[in-house]
């Protein structure tokens, strides 16, 4: 037995008590490796959920200064040259200076050359641990936003402007990418019919944002993340937060013998996803790029919950991207099995 243990149990002993320093020094190496072990893991639940706060409170800010906005089209300039090149830019940096800076507290605005100094980084982390050069172009984030959806459908494109940057006064870094041209108000309800609707054009603004400038981690999922505004008036904003990646296998509205049901796979799979609606996955769409590994790609046709009514039946709705008719919200009419990427709630 220890001094110590003698000690207490010799209560006759006059000799004075105490631990011995081999034994303090192994209490303390026992605190640190439960400190070690566990402190990462309390760190980051304190960082999850200060962000998840962060995310819900900016998405309410926006929600309601772009709601006094009278319209999102028609700011900036686009001058081009006679090859239809683009030789003058201005459009995002005077859509956020007369736009958005007048409904929404604003301290710094930056325009493309210099993204760095509204604390844009460099590179970021993609969702799926990807490292990825920070776009500064629509067609850096995707290209399938600039081009023409099909060669027999025109007008579809987004216009391939330069982004801008903004600091809001809570410390929010956010990178803005417009199109003055957007379309598509809810008095054309996009949902309805039976054809596809191509969302390139419809897209308004799309904003990926760091919640606290250009400290780390920069990585999507935790302090990065992206909202999309579609349609010029009664406008509709996006702010998704998706799933590490897309679920295995593919699903149905309505599967036979017995499979899971697209609706469902997400929560059967974790009681805190769901699947997205039409407008997040155009978000999700608008920002694959951001959400790659190595290995999965934002692309194929993916349900979403939303529904239309097209001849007496109800229908969901598709996503298209990597094939001919990309960027395409479908009216399927059949129950086909499809792709299915969660978001949380």
């Amino acid at each position: 037995p220890t001094e110590s243990v003698l000690c207490l149990v010799n209560r006759l002993s006059v000799k004075k008590c105490a631990f011995t320093m081999a034994e303090i020094l192994l209490s303390l190496t026992i605190i640190g490796v439960v400190a070690a072990i566990t402190l990462p893991s309390l760190t980051g639940n304190i960082n999850e959920r200060t962000w998840n706060t962060q995310r819900k409170a900016l998405y309410a800010r926006f929600s309601q200064a772009i709601a006094l906005m009278p319209a999102l089209n028609g700011y900036g300039t686009l001058i081009e040259d006679e090859s239809g090149s683009v030789t003058e830019d201005t459009a995002a940096e005077t859509f956020v200076t007369n736009g958005l800076a007048k409904v929404l507290k604003i301290n710094n605005i930056c325009d493309n050359d210099h993204l760095e100094d509204c604390g844009i980084v460099s590179k970021i982390t993609t969702l799926g641990g990807v490292t990825l050069v920070f776009p500064s172009t629509m067609t850096e984030l995707n290209s399938e936003m600039t081009i023409s959806a099909s060669g027999t459908v025109n007008n579809t494109s987004m216009i391939d402007t330069k982004a801008a940057a903004f600091e809001t006064q809570n410390g929010e870094s956010i990178a803005v990418f417009y199109n003055p041209n957007c379309i598509g108000d809810l008095s054309e309800n996009p949902w309805e019919g039976t054809e596809g609707v191509y969302i390139q054009n419809r897209v308004c603004a799309n904003f990926i944002y760091d919640l606290n400038g250009n400290k780390g981690p920069n990585t999507v999922g935790k302090d990065i993340g992206f909202m999309t505004a579609m349609y010029p008036s009664d406008v509709t904003i996006a702010a998704p937060y998706p799933a590490i990646s897309q679920l295995s296998g593919t699903y149905a509205i309505s599967p036979d013998s017995g499979g899971v049901s697209a609706l469902k796979a997400c929560t059967n799979y974790d009681s805190e996803y769901r699947i997205p609606n039409a407008e997040e996955a155009i978000s999700m769409f608008v920002n694959k790029e951001l959400m790659k590994s190595s290995t999965t790609q934002f692309s194929g046709t993916y349900w979403t919950s939303t529904k239309v009514h097209s001849n007496g039946q109800t229908r969901n709705l598709t996503m298209k991207s990597g094939e001919s008719w990309k960027g395409q919200l479908d009216d399927v009419a059949s129950d086909t099995d499809k792709n299915v990427w969660c978001i949380k709630r």
